[in-house]
């Protein structure tokens, strides 16, 4: 498969827009996952995602085929959500003790007139999202690519350009933040905890955090239906259960839309960063 990249970059530097789309869409959907579980929220996942894509490729000229394209890429992409910008979900971020403290604030039943399991599962994602941002950057990602993408220490560490043994550090103390967390307050992974994602519903609602008219991920476009498969994992009590039974999702059209453009311009030989 590397020779077949290696040559749709070719074709691709040399003004191939078919090569150039291939690219895109094969890479994509990892960077827009990553993306929505680093930055939490699906508009800052799909200005992300954009500018992840942009930027491989700006940069297809210099890759040389000493790795495989897909590391090279994903390299890109975990660099820039390291180091970009602060997003609302991290500005906004609570420490373990302050999250515990919030879902222990009050449980209630969902209101009436609401559809409560489309909003449970709203409430699921985006707790589960949110605890994520409990964890530094390096943590996060670790989680992620270790835990919730499942890859081995050595494509992870490569991806993070850290040596397997760190990534193996990193991945150990957020899998202990997380699971630590899950355990002591979350009902997915704890049927003695007392919080349940149906009675948070009321409480989202009025602290802003979910609307019941435009849920943020519960009607967001996904690749399964993974609800039978969420329940059946959650029902192992595991926390990086209940993130690997998350939606697989769709990049929404706009993530890849600035392509059209450089089509329409003719900006398809290599454009300047």
């Amino acid at each position: 498969m590397t020779n077949d990249h290696e040559a749709l970059v070719a074709r691709a530097v040399n003004g191939d827009a078919d090569a150039l789309a291939a690219l895109v869409r094969e890479l994509q959907g990892f960077v827009y996952n990553l993306s929505m579980r680093m930055l939490w929220h699906p508009q800052d996942a799909e200005d992300a995602a954009q500018e992840i894509l942009l930027r491989i490729i700006t940069r297809l000229d210099r890759y040389r085929g000493e790795s495989a394209f897909t590391t090279w890429a994903y390299r890109i992409a975990v660099n820039y959500l390291l180091t970009t910008r602060k997003r609302r979900a991290e500005q906004q971020a609570m420490t373990a003790a302050e999250f515990a403290e919030d879902l222990a604030a009050g449980m209630v039943d969902p209101p009436p007139g609401l559809d409560s399991e489309l909003l449970a599962e709203e409430v699921k994602i985006g707790c589960t999202h949110a605890m994520l941002m409990m964890l530094d950057r390096p943590h996060r990602v670790a989680f992620i690519l270790g835990d919730v993408f499942g890859l081995n220490s050595e494509t992870a560490a490569a991806l993070t350009s850290v040596t397997a043994v760190a990534h193996r550090q990193r991945l150990a103390r957020s899998r202990r933040c997380i699971r630590d967390f899950m355990s002591t307050n979350c009902g997915l992974v704890n049927p003695a905890a007392s919080c349940r994602c149906a009675r948070r519903i009321a409480p989202a609602i009025a602290a802003c955090r979910v609307d019941p008219d435009r849920p943020l991920f519960a009607g967001h476009p996904r690749r399964t239906d993974v609800q039978v498969a969420a329940r059946e994992m959650e029902s192992l009590h595991s926390a990086a259960a209940v993130y690997r039974a998350e939606p697989d999702w769709l990049a929404p059209a706009t993530v890849t839309s600035f392509l059209d453009k450089i089509f329409r311009e003719g900006r398809l030989r290599i454009l300047a960063d």
